[in-house]
């Protein structure tokens, strides 16, 4: 990692902004079960506000699983079970006073291949993010709204002109941003993203990654990344998983990301990072 990267990194980790809206999660003895088999075990991770933080490891480590159970998505898979807590703000989003179409309105979610509506416009696209989370507006309202989402996912520029023509229209990239821009609508506090450019090119890929930046300061974002650069590039924070001989996956180490990466204190995330394993 750079000089001028760990710089920039801790700048933005510096200099949230006070206005921002974004919420604090953290997973407290979080294990998952699939069907009885144990698939994560003992998850501690603290994601602060308006910070990015990078889940890296190997593929089967449990790592979509986690990022899954941070909106109570992991609870919609057949036969499976959850242990420990998942505290947003200080709140279980668990707990049976907590309803779950108002958790996935603080806690969005974008997938890792863009998933807008095709039978949608672009300008439907944004608003069906606050359909899907029952929320009302005015019609005086949406104009707005879809302004400033379009802006803040990077992409009112690219398609003001055409807000009417089909989501499907967009490259692949932009399909992505409009995604972003999607779950930005309902206003989350946290933004999960699951490996959001592995199906892009460098140059989308690029621009996803310039759009995270740019939020970071407002919504805390949790991002599950195979990138060892784009871990570096666009995160303050990581934690590293790892399932072994057939156990549950689990925290390894867990830190500034720059630790993790130049200053490691397991050996084993010593080699993953560089490339020996994985």
């Amino acid at each position: 990692m750079t000089t001028d990267s760990i710089e920039m990194n801790m700048e933005r980790l510096g200099d949230a902004d006070p206005t921002s809206h974004a919420g604090t999660l953290e997973a407290v003895g979080v294990g998952a079960w699939f069907s009885g088999t144990k698939v994560l075990a003992n998850v501690d991770l603290m994601m602060p506000a308006a910070t990015v933080t990078a889940l890296i490891g190997p593929s089967g480590c449990g790592k979509s699983t986690f990022l899954r159970i941070l909106n109570r998505m992991h609870e919609t898979v057949p036969g499976a079970q959850l242990g420990g807590e998942v505290l947003l703000d200080g709140v279980d989003i668990y707990d049976s006073n907590q309803r779950v179409t108002d958790v996935r309105k603080r806690v969005g979610m974008v997938f890792q291949k863009p998933n807008p509506f095709p039978a949608m416009s672009i300008a439907e696209n944004v608003l069906a993010g606050l359909k899907l989370a029952h929320v009302k507006v005015s019609k005086a309202a949406r104009e707005e709204i879809i302004e400033s989402s379009l802006t803040k996912a990077g992409l009112f520029d690219e398609v003001k002109d055409r807000l009417s023509k089909p989501g499907s229209t967009l490259s692949g990239g932009q399909q992505q941003r409009l995604c972003i821009a999607r779950a930005l609508a309902v206003e989350p506090e946290i933004l999960l993203m699951d490996e959001p450019c592995s199906a892009l090119d460098p140059a989308s890929t690029n621009r996803v990654e310039q759009t995270i930046l740019e939020l970071s300061n407002e919504v805390t974002i949790v991002i599950v990344t195979h990138n060892m650069q784009q871990a570096q590039r666009v995160s303050e924070r990581a934690a590293f998983f790892l399932a072994e001989l057939g156990t549950p996956g689990g925290i390894v180490e867990a830190g500034l990301t720059h630790d993790l990466f130049d200053r490691p204190s397991d050996p084993r995330t010593d080699d993953y990072v560089n490339g020996r394993f994985g």
